[in-house]
């Protein structure tokens, strides 16, 4: 009996953390769908937002870095309703912009550009899923993607590869290696609820302290959360 009433305990905790959570997804939906009124082009922009993609919480911090930042260099680890919506910005006012988008898998960017027109200055480069390993846990990341990536850029999006249980999508850390103190920046991980991706924040915190790159972060949360890592320059980052 005394089992029985615990795991009772338990489960009502659970459900109360979930009721929670998606009262909290419920708030930053309005709050989103507020920030975005009047946009033009992305007030109707067809977005399917949760599950696979970026939450309430995660649009709505995006598109406050679009808009009050405007960054002109922008990476994107991962193709789907972010694209979107960032080729949006760059349509209709992040006009001097350009957008990198890396995709694990050609039959869905093919798919993709097939439904959707992104912007001309929004390219997408396919590099494969591989295996890597940091401190002997094995991750998925991009094939040679420090090959392919030559120059620094003021945000990152980071919402792909497919996730791993230890330090996942680790590959913004390979990237931020080559940071200087001279950069500016915004890093967005998405997922940011999940160990794999708070293990690699953690590392990325670590490294920017040992680097003498002066930086502040903010969690923002719904269904799912977001972290946001960023230089002094955006000062404002964790008021959004």
């Amino acid at each position: 009996m005394i089992k029985k009433i615990q795991q009772l305990i338990k489960d009502n905790k659970a459900l109360q953390k979930q009721i929670i959570a998606q009262n909290d997804e419920l708030i930053w939906a309005n709050v989103f769908h507020d920030s975005i009124r009047g946009s033009i082009g992305i007030e109707n922009l067809a977005l399917n937002i949760g599950r696979w993609a970026g939450s309430y919480s995660f649009f709505y911090v995006l598109n406050r870095i679009l808009n009050d930042y405007q960054p002109k260099k922008i990476l994107e680890f991962g193709l789907g309703e972010s694209s979107k919506f960032v080729s949006a910005y760059l349509e209709h006012y992040l006009l001097e912009s350009n957008h990198l988008i890396i995709e694990q898998d050609e039959t869905w960017a093919t798919m993709f550009i097939d439904r959707f027109q992104l912007s001309t200055r929004s390219t997408i480069k396919v590099l494969p899923l591989f295996k890597k390993k940091y401190k002997n846990f094995e991750y998925n990341g991009y094939k040679n993607i420090e090959d392919n990536i030559n120059t620094t850029f003021d945000l990152y999006i980071i919402d792909g590869p497919y996730g791993s249980f230890n330090y996942s999508r680790f590959d913004i850390y390979t990237l931020a290696e080559k940071f200087t103190a001279k950069d500016d920046f915004i890093i967005i991980i998405d997922d940011y609820n999940r160990s794999g991706e708070q293990e690699t924040a953690s590392e990325l915190l670590k490294m920017f302290k040992n680097n003498k790159i002066k930086i502040q972060s903010a969690t923002y949360g719904g269904l799912k959360k977001v972290m946001i890592i960023a230089t002094e320059k955006y000062n404002y980052i964790t008021t959004l």
